[in-house]
């Protein structure tokens, strides 16, 4: 069985102040709660803060919001692995929809994300999906295709089971808009389909899909109980603890 991973993806959000008040609030909502793995992913100012706070919170892991390839040099702005690591980063987004669109991210930059993220034993979440004008020319699927197995390229199938794969379609970000269940569901068992044809059937099936696209508590429970998605890569519906906690406790399998 898949267990289900629930992420608080806080963007461009949230001092590293305003970060304990989140924690504490939330460690109250989820007391004792083990239902789902949930990633608390804030921006790089706040990593420090919220990697001591997660370590006091039983069944939270820590994430970032990105990483650079190389192990060190020239690339001002950038973080590295070994960086993420000190603060035990377990989780990294690669390839969100905001860095390939605003930051011209390719799926070969990505790989190589992808790579040097599992050469430092940390997890990546890749994200993949298509934009509104994609989804009405009805080339989706070819998009998520070329998407998975460019992002994927020279992974084995021990490194693609410590990647989670997180769909957003890109028109169902930040604009209040949201993929139906059965929209959400159709393009995750594509992906999973299209996993085994990059591995195999039985990677495919043990492979865990986050759905992320204006998730909130109104919806979440009935995205997350869909045959193949796995969990939900969360963004504005996270800046709140309890907004954040109803989508988790809607993630346990009832």
């Amino acid at each position: 069985m898949r267990k289900k991973i629930i992420a608080a993806n806080w963007k461009m959000n949230m001092t590293a102040a305003e970060s304990v008040s989140f924690m504490e609030d939330l460690e109250l909502e989820l007391k004792n709660f083990d239902g789902v793995e949930i990633v608390i992913i804030p921006p790089f100012t706040a990593l420090p803060r919220v990697s001591e706070l997660v370590s006091e919170t039983p069944g939270v892991t820590l994430g970032a919001q990105n990483m650079w390839h190389e192990a060190s040099g020239a690339f001002t702005g950038e973080v590295s692995a070994a960086m993420l690591r000190e603060f035990f980063t377990r989780y990294v987004v690669l390839g969100h929809s905001e860095r390939r669109t605003i930051f011209n991210e390719t799926d070969e930059l990505v790989n190589k994300k992808v790579k040097a993220a599992h050469a430092a034993n940390l997890r990546p979440i890749l994200c993949v999906g298509e934009t509104l004008a994609e989804r009405d020319a009805g080339t989706h699927h070819a998009v998520l295709s070329k998407q998975l197995k460019g992002s994927l390229a020279g992974l084995d199938k021990e490194q693609m089971l410590d990647t989670v794969i997180a769909y957003e379609p890109v028109w169902a970000i930040g604009t209040g808009r949201t993929a139906t269940p059965a929209q959400a569901q159709e393009a995750h068992e594509f992906i999973r389909k299209t996993l085994a044809e990059i591995f195999d059937a039985g990677t495919a099936a043990k492979v865990r899909i986050q759905y992320g696209g204006s998730v909130k508590p109104d919806n979440a429970k009935e995205l997350l109980h869909q045959k193949d998605i796995d969990g939900a890569l969360v963004g504005g519906a996270s800046l709140d603890p309890r907004s954040f906690a109803k989508i988790v406790k809607a993630g346990a399998r009832g």
